[in-house]
């Protein structure tokens, strides 16, 4: 079969390597498609830099949603259901394709948690390093060159079809989704179900961090969505405490209040953190912080001091006992 201009595309060339069945599918915005890739140095040996097959895993996009690599949407809409095709792209659609393969290859590598789902926060971000952690990528981030695409394509899903991730919601769909997913988290927690909780929290600030990251730090509509983060962060700290993870808890709001000095509830949690592993004199400074704050929250303040000083007296008491039985 003969390459050709692929649909007028500047810098691409199509071969079709095996035919696929049935019409174009209809690559709507938000459809979800799903195939696998390798991809080939021009040289005489064609080395191959990536395969999702030996990794295992498929590889997903999402149509209209700003993929790293913006040259993989133009090709895989040319394509039909099980059609396997290689494709000649130049140096102008190839620029950051280091960048997604050391995304790709840390994701198979179990150091990020997203799976293969790859998006565009971060991206500037990767220009700040000196080297990519991989030779072959370093080499290629510092000589662009073409590259040869093989494409399977396997799937493709309507937005309906498939559970949409946080981070592939359009800026109104995750200020929809916030409410909803603080809301199900409330009615989790309050069931005892702390870690489908703390998993809703998670998601929520997720939603909110992405949006924040687009507004002036400190401005007004920023301080808005950073109020709202704090509020679930402080709830997913809830959830941690009743998991026991009491360092980290102490980690979250000692974060919140480097920056936000004056919210109650975080000394508050951050205090029954402190409690739980006995730092008295910590426990009992965010206690009257507290105090100081808010009022009216003297019952509350009083109740976790009884507490403190109930367990204190036990543990105390523990380390008495012991000492008398080593003296006999």
């Amino acid at each position: 079969m003969d390459a050709a201009l692929l649909l007028n595309v500047e810098g691409i060339k199509k071969t079709i390597l095996h035919w696929g069945t049935g019409e174009l599918p209809n690559f709507i915005t938000g459809a979800r498609v799903t195939f696998h890739f390798r991809t080939l140095k021009c040289d005489d040996e064609r080395t191959v830099i990536d395969d999702s097959k030996q990794v295992g895993h498929p590889m997903h996009i999402i149509i209209g949603n700003m993929f790293k690599l913006e040259v993989w949407e133009i090709l895989l809409t040319s394509m039909r259901f099980s059609e396997v095709a290689e494709f000649w792209c130049d140096t102008i659609h190839t620029g950051v394709y280091p960048i997604l393969s050391r995304s790709l290859r840390q994701m198979a590598e179990g150091k990020d948690p997203t799976e293969w789902h790859v998006h565009t926060c971060g991206l500037a971000n990767m220009f700040a390093y000196h080297t990519l952690g991989y030779e072959d990528l370093d080499e290629l981030q510092k000589e662009p060159q073409p590259l040869i695409f093989v494409i399977e394509l396997l799937q493709v899903e309507a937005p309906s079809e498939y559970q949409r991730e946080t981070w592939n919601l359009s800026k109104d769909e995750k200020m929809q989704a916030v409410p909803i997913l603080h809301g199900e988290g409330n009615r989790l927690f309050k069931l005892g179900r702390y870690e489908e909780a703390s998993t809703k929290y998670q998601e929520a600030i997720v939603c909110l961090r992405n949006l924040q990251v687009k507004e002036k730090p400190w401005e007004v509509q920023w301080l808005k969505l950073e109020k709202m983060i704090n509020t679930l962060i402080l709830n997913y700290c809830q959830c941690l405490l009743k998991k026991e993870e009491y360092y980290e808890v102490l980690a979250h709001t000692s974060d919140i209040l480097r920056h936000h000095p004056g919210i109650a509830k975080a000394y508050y949690v951050r205090a029954r953190a402190h409690a739980e592993v006995w730092n008295e004199a910590e426990a009992k400074a965010d206690l009257e912080k507290v105090l100081e704050l808010e009022p009216s929250m003297r019952k509350v303040v009083r109740r976790e001091l009884s507490l403190l000083e109930n367990r204190l007296e036990e543990k105390r008491e523990e380390e008495r006992l012991r000492c008398r039985n080593m003296l006999r």
